[in-house]
C-alpha cells in the first residue's frame, strides 16, 4: 500500500507528458512535506515515455502511479473518471491537485460528484491549515475582485485545479528516484457510450500569450484602444505577444484572450513589459512570475512597481515611442 497521501494529475499528449506534468509537483512537494507524506503523481495513457516518467521524479514526485491501455491513448472524461475513481477508493489520497486546463476542468467536477468530495477551482495558492491538516484553497471570487480562501474539511480527497504556468517546476535533481505503481488495467473502466472520433483546433486570437517568451502589456494608461498599436509595433520587434489587463479588455479596446491576470491568462515570459497597468493583485497574480518585469507607468506609487525588476517613471506615450526607435536603430527623441 502507497504512502502517498498527496497526489497531483499528470497530463498526456501522445506518449508524451504536458509541461504541466512537471508543474503541479512544485505545488505538491511543499504540501506534501508540510503533511510529513509522500508525493505521487497519477498517469493515464498509453505507452508514456519512460523518460517522461523519470523526469517526474527529479521534479519531486516519490511515487507514480502508471495506468497504461491503448484504451486510454485519448482523453474522455468518462473513461479517465472511472480509473481515477478506483485508484482513489484503494489507495484513499488525502489532497489531489490538478492543472486548471481542459482535461482538468473536465475530469476533476466529474470525479467530484461521483465521489462526492470538495473540489475547489483555479487555486492561486496552496496550503495546508496547522491545526487540522486540512488543505487551505485560496481562489478568486466576486468576479476576481476579492480572493477567498476555501476548505473542505469533512470529505476526502480535497481536491483542487491550478492554473497552468502559475508555479516554475522545482530544479531537476537527477539524484532523485521513486517507486512506480503499475496499475493492471480493468475493461470495465471503458464506457463504451462515448467514444472519440476527431480533434479540431481553433485558432483564436492572442493565441500563444501562454508559451512566449516575451509579453508587452497594456492597460487604463493607455487611454484608448487605438494605442494599443504601440504596443503591438514593440511587440512585433521584440518577437512577442501583446497582453492586456482586464480593465483595458472590459473597456472594449482589446479582445479577451489577450488578457492576463485572475480572470484571464497566467503567463511566465522572460520579458514581462507592463504599460500603463496600475497593478492591481488580480492582474499580478496572473504575471508575477516572470523571469523580468519591467513596468512604466506616471504614478510613482502604482503597486506595479512592487513586482517589477525596473520600473520606469513616466508616460508611457513617451517611453515606448524611445523603445521602438532603439530597436529600428534609431535615436530616442
Amino acid at each position: 500500500m502507497s504512502s502517498a497521501k498527496v497526489w497531483t494529475i499528470a497530463e498526456t499528449s501522445g506518449r508524451r507528458l504536458k509541461p504541466v506534468s512537471y508543474e503541479l509537483p512544485a505545488r505538491g512537494r511543499m504540501l506534501a512535506d508540510k503533511l510529513g507524506t509522500r508525493l505521487a503523481s497519477v498517469v493515464i495513457g498509453d505507452q508514456v515515455d519512460r523518460n517522461d516518467l523519470q523526469e517526474l521524479f527529479w521534479r519531486g514526485v516519490d511515487e507514480i502511479y502508471l495506468v497504461t491501455h491503448p484504451e486510454l491513448a485519448g482523453f474522455l472524461v468518462e473513461n479517465y473518471s472511472n480509473v481515477l475513481i478506483a485508484l482513489i477508493k484503494t489507495y484513499r489520497p488525502e489532497i489531489i491537485i490538478a492543472a486548471a486546463t481542459t482535461t482538468g476542468r473536465t475530469l476533476m467536477p466529474h470525479v467530484a460528484v461521483r465521489l462526492p468530495a470538495g473540489l475547489t477551482a483555479d487555486c492561486t495558492e496552496l496550503d495546508i491549515e496547522e491545526e487540522t491538516g486540512n488543505l487551505l484553497q485560496t481562489r478568486p471570487a466576486i468576479g476576481g475582485n476579492i480572493l477567498a480562501t476555501i476548505k473542505t474539511p469533512h470529505h476526502r480527497p480535497q481536491m483542487a485545479t491550478v492554473r497552468p504556468k502559475s508555479t516554475k517546476p522545482l530544479p531537476r535533481d537527477e539524484s532523485r528516484s521513486g517507486l512506480i505503481h503499475i496499475v493492471k488495467f480493468n475493461p470495465n473502466w471503458i464506457d463504451g457510450r462515448v467514444k472519440k472520433v476527431g480533434m479540431r483546433q481553433i485558432e483564436e486570437t492572442g493565441a500563444g500569450i501562454q508559451d512566449t517568451d516575451v509579453v508587452i502589456a497594456g492597460g487604463k494608461g493607455l487611454k484608448k484602444g487605438e494605442n494599443f498599436s504601440l504596443l503591438r509595433e514593440l511587440a512585433m520587434l521584440l518577437g512577442g505577444v501583446v497582453g492586456a489587463s482586464r480593465e483595458a479588455v472590459d473597456r472594449g479596446w482589446i479582445s479577451y484572450p489577450h488578457q492576463v491576470g485572475l480572470s484571464g491568462k497566467t503567463v511566465t515570459p522572460k520579458l514581462y513589459l507592463a504599460a500603463g497597468i496600475s497593478g492591481a493583485i488580480q492582474h499580478l497574480a496572473g504575471m508575477k512570475t516572470a523571469e523580468v518585469i519591467v513596468a512604466v507607468n506616471s504614478d510613482p506609487e502604482a503597486p506595479i512597481f512592487k513586482v517589477a525588476d525596473f520600473g520606469i517613471v513616466g508616460d508611457l506615450f513617451t517611453v515606448l515611442p524611445a523603445f521602438i526607435s532603439r530597436l529600428k536603430g534609431g535615436k530616442a527623441k
